[in-house]
Order: structure tokens, then sequence, then C-alpha cells
């Protein structure tokens, strides 16, 4: 009775409609987005849903050294509508700021490119846009740690469990959960803490910002906005999976959060830099999606099944040992084609940074293979001997053990996706 009730309350949950937002959004910009023209326009022009208050500086059009090429703004005869005058511009891309006021009082800004005779940037490269910080490489590992709970207690349960024993299903699922609630929430961090080093604002202007340009008009947005919509879907499916008490919604979740796990690989280096092919896109998505079961597999096994399924260790342990083996060859084929394709020359691993990453990366990665190696050729056969012999616990922290290692591993992966590697 209980979860029936849950359930009508999740349904009117997702069939309420949402408030709408009061301030001003923009419409019509010319030029447009990313718009790329065969001459200089003669000015910017701005158009939106509702009347806003122009200042002198409302837009500034900047080259990609940073001049401005504008003068002062002004709005039109229709109070919707801003403009600015600009200057002839020569061959080049460049960078138009703007910010107004709402007829509802609140500040709104955005910034968008444009190119004369060449491509436009994408709006997170704009002149005075920033660079990746340590915040947002940590917020990426934790997107990393948060999509393993997701991808690899999903798979743990359904390849190595072979569905949800009544022992483990209240921690497992919960595992889950925490990991579908993180990856929307620090998804949508790591996309405010991107478009904040676009803007260049204060997360309280940002709250009001146009952000439209990032989310449609760059890899990361259009990434952003699928997996947020896929993990929805997701947690949907695992929902559904505990309150009905039915497996089989499991595998539509499973398949679904490793799909959508993709959007990583096909906004990253390998799917924008030089060099980049159908090839690197899928080799990395191999990449991460065996790094994310492995991972989340070797927390499900210490913090899930040692602690609380004495019964079922010694079975999870030989079926999670035989998956690993097949998870880690196709991490390192993969990985060793991306490392190939991604550095030129070998010394790039000493003299770039993003080689520099790398070798630490490949330093933990042999420590982890060292540590299951000890978990495949000795644990392994002593648990299957006697599982009364003392090994059983000792290998419950050396699994904690291990997953701690393959956590570092994703914390310097998230730092290789914003280094950036060498041409």
């Amino acid at each position: 009775m209980r979860r029936r009730l849950l359930l009508l309350v999740a349904l009117a949950v997702l069939a309420a409609p949402a408030k709408a937002s009061a301030h001003a959004t923009l419409l019509d910009p010319s030029p447009e987005y990313r718009e790329r023209l065969a001459a200089g326009p003669p000015s910017v022009v701005l158009t939106f849903d509702q009347a806003v208050m122009a200042f002198p500086d409302s837009i500034a059009v900047r080259s990609g050294e940073g001049r401005v090429l504008s003068g002062d703004a002004a709005g039109g005869a229709d109070a919707r509508v801003v403009l600015v005058p600009v200057r002839s511009l020569p061959r080049g891309a460049y960078t138009v700021r703007w910010h107004v006021l709402s007829s509802d009082g609140h500040p709104i800004s955005g910034v968008y490119t444009f190119g004369v005779r060449v491509a436009a940037p994408p709006p997170t490269e704009a002149f005075g846009a920033s660079g990746p910080t340590r915040t947002e490489d940590f917020v990426r590992w934790a997107y990393f740690v948060s999509l393993a709970l997701v991808v690899g207690g999903l798979g743990f349960a359904l390849l190595v469990l072979r569905g949800m024993p009544s022992a483990l299903a209240g921690r497992l699922y919960k595992l889950i959960g925490l990991g579908i609630v993180a990856t929307l929430e620090v998804g949508i961090i790591a996309f405010l803490l991107r478009a904040e080093g676009a803007l260049q604002l204060p997360l309280g202007k940002l709250l009001y910002a146009d952000l439209t340009p990032i989310a449609n008009g760059t890899r990361l947005g259009t990434a952003f906005m699928a997996m947020t919509m896929g993990f929805v879907l997701v947690s949907v499916l695992v929902y559904f999976a505990w309150l009905l008490d039915r497996v089989v919604f499991l595998w539509p979740a499973f398949v679904l959060a490793l799909g959508f796990s993709s959007g990583l690989s096909l906004s990253g280096h390998q799917a924008a830099d030089r060099g980049s092919s159908w090839a690197t896109q899928i080799a990395d998505w191999i990449h991460l999606s065996a790094a994310l079961l492995w991972v989340g597999g070797l927390v499900v096994l210490a913090v899930c099944v040692w602690p609380l399924a004495r019964e079922l260790r010694r079975d999870a342990f030989l079926r999670f040992s035989r998956l690993a083996t097949l998870l880690i060859a196709a991490l390192l084929g993969a990985g060793i084609y991306l490392s190939v394709v991604r550095l030129p020359s070998v010394s790039d691993l000493w003299t770039a940074d993003y080689g520099r990453v790398l070798l630490v990366k490949i330093a933990l990665v042999t420590l982890a293979l060292t540590w299951g190696a000890f978990h495949h050729f000795v644990g392994r056969p002593a648990l299957v001997r006697d599982d009364a012999s003392g090994w059983s616990a000792r290998l419950g922290r050396t699994l904690i053990g291990e997953a701690s290692v393959a956590m570092a591993i994703l914390l310097l992966a998230a730092m290789l996706v914003d280094a950036k590697p060498p041409v």
C-alpha cells in the first residue's frame, strides 16, 4: 500500500506543470549565435520577448584580441530591442557580451560569438572566458564517481548477482539511487561552472543569465541536456524496479545509463580535437564504460556484498573476477589506442601537461592491476578452497583498498579531460 501511494505521488509530481519564468528572454539576436557572415554587420541587434532597459555598455563587441569594436548601445523604437553600432569588421571571430535590465527588475546577461568569413568558436571559448579550474576537476571527478555508482551498481546487480537478493536490495538500491541523484546534481553544477567561466558572472547574476548559446551551441551543453534527461528516465526505471519489486526494469535502466554516458565521449577531446574520428569516440566510450563498470562493481562488492551477504561472497567474487578480466582488457586496449592518437611523440609523456597527468594515471592503473592480480591469483584460490580460512574478512578490506585506487584513477581521468592534449 505504501509503495502504491508513493507511485501515485511520483506520477502527480511528473504531471504537474512547471511555473514559467517572468524575466526577459533573448528571442532574436542579429547576428545569430555562432553565425558565419560573408561581411561584417553594421550593428548588433538584440530582440527580447518583453521591454528591457538598455545602458550605454549593454552590448560590447570584441575582437579575438579583446579590442572593443562597438559604440554605445541604445534602445530602439520598440522597447524590446537593443542595438549597438559596430565598426567595419575584418575577417575573424568576434564575441558579443550583453546585459540589460528586465521589466521585472532582474538584470540579465549573456554571451555569444559570430564569425566574419571564419567559423565562430563556441561561447565557452569566447574572449574573456576562463579555462578549466581545479574546482571543475573536482566536480568532474565527483561526476565520474556518481556515474560509476549508477552504471557499476546496475551492471553488478544484473551481470554478477543476476537479480536483486533480498539481503542486498535495500543497500544496493540506495547506492544506485545516490549515484543517480549525484549524477543529476553534480552535472548541473559542472554545467554552471562552465557557464560561469564563459560569462564571467558571479552566481547571483548567473541565475538570470541567458545560457542558451552554451546549452545549444556547444558539445558540452548538448551532452549535458541529453544526459540530464536520460538519467531522469533512468531514475524513473530504477524507482519502478524498487517500488514494484520488478528487477526487469533495471535492464532498460542499465542500457540507458551506458548509452547516455557516451555524452562525455561525444563532447570531449576524442570528439572535438584534431585527429578525432568516430573510432576515437567509440574507443573513448568503451574506455569510460569499462572503467565505470569496474570501479562501481568494486564499490558494490566492498560495501554491499561483503558486509551484508556472507553466503554470496564466494560466487559474487568469482563472477566479478571473470567480468573484471574482460573490463580491464577493454579498458587497456582502448586507453592505449587513445594515447597513441593523442600523443604525437613519446616525449610528450614528460614534456606536455596532458602527458604528465597520463603518466601518473598509468602508474596508478599499474598499481590497481597489481592489486587485482593479487586478488585473482592469491585471494580467489584461497576463497575457493576454504571460506573459513580468514581470507574472506581480509579480502573485504583489500577490496576497499583497490576501490580507493580506482577512485584516484577517476580523479586523474577528470584532470585529463580538462588538460589540453599536444597538437
